[in-house]
């Protein structure tokens, strides 16, 4: 009888530390992979404002979807412009010559490391795709271009999609958008960054 006693008591020992194991590893994965997988969309959605500040100073506004934003940065150029002379020197006597040049936007979306192709994709995210939307609104009565794009965090964080996970950290929500811009003023900022 002495024996059996302690090979359950053992068991239970062992369950134990199992569950003891368990509830420290538990956070400890859910931030690192937190920190991951954030980290991946943050990178994702600051290429993705790189290529709409192209796609602005192309067009004068902001691409609406990832197909046209993808299909002006693939086929359109960026218009450079060479002042030669100073027009806002008032001794300057000579001429002032504007020279344009164009220059293709593939070529500097390239050097930048950013693929079009792939763009709209959200890392983890299982083929979803990062939400877009563009306008232009009056801003302190001028006509602004506004532009948002962002991702709810259930989209990537896979395992750790459940509200559960907000025990480990207090600023957790699982239906928080992880974005940059915003549709009711001009601001490109995102909201990882305050």
């Amino acid at each position: 009888m002495r024996i059996i006693i302690n090979l359950v008591l053992a068991a239970i020992i062992v369950g134990l530390v199992w569950v003891l194991i368990s509830s420290i590893r538990e956070p400890i994965a859910f931030k690192a992979e937190k920190e991951k997988r954030e980290r991946a969309v943050i990178d994702k959605l600051m290429k993705i404002r790189t290529a709409q500040e192209a796609f602005r100073n192309i067009k004068g506004g902001f691409a609406p979807s990832f197909d046209s934003l993808s299909y002006v940065l693939k086929t359109d150029s960026f218009m450079i412009v060479s002042v030669i002379g100073d027009p806002d020197d008032p001794d300057f006597t000579g001429e002032i010559i504007y020279d344009t040049t164009y220059m293709p936007a593939i070529d500097s979306i390239k050097a930048m490391g950013i693929n079009l192709d792939s763009m709209r994709f959200v890392p983890y995210g299982g083929g979803a795709v990062f939400d877009i939307q563009a306008d232009t609104i009056t801003y302190q009565s001028t006509n602004v271009p506004v532009v948002e794009v962002g991702v709810r965090r259930k989209v990537f964080m896979g395992p750790f999609k459940d509200p559960r996970f907000a025990r480990y950290d207090n600023s957790y929500d699982p239906n928080s958008i992880l974005k940059f811009g915003n549709m009711n003023a001009p601001n490109l900022a995102g909201n990882w960054e305050r």
